[in-house]
């Protein structure tokens, strides 16, 4: 991604249009909780539909997965399928090898700030939290770099490191029995989802992630002591998130290798796909580790990672492949401006939200009844950033790090 706008995308080799397409299906489904289809879903308890897309619009409470789960690690998972061609676009256009990694430095520090900032917006002080999307990239993103230049194997020994020292991390830490107030370390009101025997020692924070957390982010100036993340969310998460990464790099070479030599890696990245998937679900219900995107454990970057890899099969068959590509436009001009989206979608939504009310009222949301309120009010402000975004892509504005 360049932080200053360009009159023409940058030079690379010939762009695989599945890559752009799967980010913005991603950012879709960011945009999609602007219309807060959770809220909405309770006040239709008999719809299956509703209640699908209430489902489908909000996190997993600690144990599973829904369509809303998938973006960050397919955020993750797209950052290093993106990065093979990087590094080769960077390397064709004659950039010195120190060019090329201060300009990964730049990125990741840069990723780092900006999920900060992010996570700061409508606070007194800086809110200094590691947890958020771009932050967790950032942090990752200089390993995944390095393994870039690596052989196969090496990526796969980092892999494997990775997520049996993460697994490990949390195995070992003593289990720790529930706060005696659990409303004081952030635990949400009401909450039945702890496990019991081994898989305890990932236990909404009361694990070693959060036990680091409550060190780290304390040493930083705050409104408050940190006691814990509503959402169970730690720093350390950014390490497994490598993996993720790695999966999305392994995507990623093996596109380009197909795409230079005729070939078709949909079987390959389908055998991936399915072979992760199994390998998640048998970590789960194995007793070995659990399926919580949360705290990403192992068996979470398999679960998460499979489905990359589908995805991106699917995707790339479709539109690489069959070239049917006229139905993806309204993807492909959000993932062509995927940061500027990303940070508009952050910074913007209850400014909009507020500003709309203010000069029209609530009565013109309520065309569709009141309950359906926060849809009318998030249709109108995705309807709007995705014009921002399609004025930049017609003027070829791209918006990069």
């Amino acid at each position: 991604m360049s932080t200053q706008p360009q009159t023409t995308p940058p030079a690379a080799a010939p762009r695989i249009g599945s890559i752009d397409v799967y980010r913005g299906i991603v950012m879709f489904l960011l945009g999609l909780r602007l219309l807060e289809f959770d809220v909405v879903a309770p006040h239709f308890p008999d719809s299956a539909v509703w209640q699908f897309l209430g489902y489908h619009s909000t996190h997993i409470p600690w144990v599973g997965c829904s369509l809303n789960d998938l973006i960050h690690p397919s955020f993750a998972f797209l950052t290093g399928a993106s990065l093979v061609f990087s590094v080769s676009s960077r390397t064709k256009q004659g950039q010195s090898q120190w060019h090329v990694i201060l300009h990964a430095l730049w990125r990741a520090v840069a990723l780092i700030f900006i999920g900060v900032f992010l996570r700061s917006v409508d606070r007194d002080i800086t809110h200094w939290t590691f947890d958020e999307t771009l932050t967790q990239t950032g942090m990752g993103y200089m390993a995944v770099f390095a393994l870039a230049y690596c052989r196969t194997r090496t990526r796969w020994i980092w892999f494997a490191i990775i997520l049996i020292s993460s697994w490990l991390f949390y195995a070992l830490y003593p289990v720790m029995p529930p706060h005696a107030n659990p409303m004081d370390f952030n635990t949400p009101e009401g909450w039945q989802h702890d496990f019991n025997g081994f898989f305890a020692h990932w236990n909404h924070n009361r694990n070693a992630g959060w036990s680091f957390d409550r060190w780290l982010l304390n040493e930083f100036p705050r409104e408050s002591p940190y006691v814990g993340y509503l959402g169970g969310y730690t720093t350390l998460n950014f390490i497994p998130t490598i993996a993720t990464m790695i999966l999305g790099l392994t995507a990623g070479t093996w596109l380009k290798q197909a795409n230079k030599q005729g070939l078709s890696p949909v079987k390959t990245l389908v055998i991936a796909g399915v072979a992760s998937l199994a390998l998640s679900l048998a970590l789960h219900f194995g007793g070995i580790c659990p399926i919580v995107k949360r705290l990403w454990t192992p068996a979470w970057v398999f679960f998460s990672g499979g489905c990359g890899f589908l995805i991106l099969a699917g995707l790339y068959q479709i539109i690489d492949i069959k070239q049917w590509r006229r139905w993806s436009f309204a993807f492909v001009v959000l993932g062509m401006n995927s940061l500027a989206f990303y940070i508009m979608r952050h910074t913007l939504d209850v400014w909009f939200s507020e500003t709309f009310q203010k000069h029209f009222g609530t009565r013109v949301f309520d065309v569709f009844g009141a309950e359906l309120r926060p849809v009318t009010i998030g249709t109108c402000t995705f309807v709007i950033l995705w014009l921002v975004v399609l004025w930049m892509y017609r003027r070829k504005i791209f918006i990069r790090l």
